[in-house]
């Protein structure tokens, strides 16, 4: 597959076996090179015992959105993305119902290495939108493993 193509329009390689993504009900919105926005509405599933967003669903989502930006949209046949690291602050609580916005972006890229910022917002009750959590991850391009 090239880089321009992505098989059975999905939008975006990475995600065609990607089944955890598909359990959260992530939406992929726009994804370009070094910049990914995904979508995800938290449900009750996704809760802690507080009822609140659970930390690992918000990291599980800015995760993705890393992934995606870190990755050609159709792929590679010789390389893959992966995070060698990442660190989050969560800095609001996540409400249940709410669409939580994922948006990443490529801060830098040297050789085989990136960094990439990831915002996670969701809308407020005034409308405004607020930031739930900021994400950095830090990545490396590796050889595509062997079939296994």
């Amino acid at each position: 597959m090239s880089e321009t193509q992505v098989e059975n329009s999905v939008p975006h390689a990475i995600l065609h076996n990607d089944y955890a993504t598909q359990w959260m009900g992530i939406e992929v919105v726009e994804v370009s090179d070094g910049h990914a926005v995904i979508t995800m509405t938290l449900r009750q599933e996704m809760l802690n015992g507080f009822g609140i967003g659970h930390g690992g669903m918000i990291f599980a989502l800015a995760d993705t959105a890393f992934a995606l930006s870190c990755n050609p949209q159709g792929g590679s046949d010789e390389t893959i993305t992966v995070a060698s690291g990442a660190d989050v602050n969560f800095l609001k609580p996540a409400i249940p119902g709410r669409v939580l916005t994922a948006t990443g972006n490529r801060v830098s890229q040297q050789g085989r290495s990136g960094i990439y910022d990831i915002k996670v917002t969701q809308p407020a009750g005034d409308g405004s939108i607020e930031t739930v959590a900021e994400f950095r991850g830090r990545s490396r391009t590796v050889p595509k493993p062997q079939n296994r």
